[in-house]
């Protein structure tokens, strides 16, 4: 029989266990273009190759700050991960540890940040590259189909299109809805 100490250890470890995951997102990216897209994702994800109708699931940790995911188009990249891409190159990198270069339509979140809200935006103040839509589970479902899209930031002063959902919310990225 396990000593009341060993028995106290277990529960802390399977509690410490569930809390850290029970504030995670679930991240679920979608490639609808008619092209392959390369989505990327700072500061978790990295990025890959999504073919027409393909789906990427990245799970983001509780208290992620300045989260962002998008797109890059015409990109080539060799066996070891190395290339270029024509829209949202971060540095030749294939799993991006740096931001993309414009012009770039960004989706923005913040997870765990506020409380219990997350917040999450497109923008593109860095330039538009690729149709897109970004929702929470329980949210607004933001669209941004040209570069001067009604639900994106436009300007960095644009604090109009920053929304809030409750926290432990899943998200969905979607190129070309």
């Amino acid at each position: 029989m396990a000593s009341p100490a060993a028995a106290s250890s277990v529960l802390l470890l399977l509690l410490a266990a569930f809390t850290a995951g029970a504030g995670a997102a679930t991240f679920t990216i979608k490639n609808n273009c008619g092209y392959t897209v390369w989505p990327a994702a700072t500061p978790v994800g990295g990025g890959r190759q999504l073919n027409p109708g393909q789906t990427w699931t990245l799970e983001v940790p509780a208290g992620t700050q300045s989260g962002r995911i998008w797109g890059r188009t015409g990109c080539s990249f060799n066996g070891a991960g190395r290339g270029r891409c024509a829209t949202g190159d971060c540095g030749g990198a294939l799993s991006c540890t740096l931001s993309g270069q414009p012009p770039l339509t960004l989706a923005e979140f913040t997870i765990g940040g506020g409380g219990a809200n997350d917040y999450y935006d497109i923008s593109v103040i860095d330039g538009y590259n690729l149709p897109m839509d970004f929702s929470c589970s329980n949210g607004k479902n933001l669209h941004c189909g040209t570069p001067r899209c009604p639900d994106a930031y436009l300007y960095p002063s644009d604090n109009s299109k920053n929304h809030g959902c409750r926290g432990n919310s899943n998200y969905k990225v979607t190129f070309c809805p």
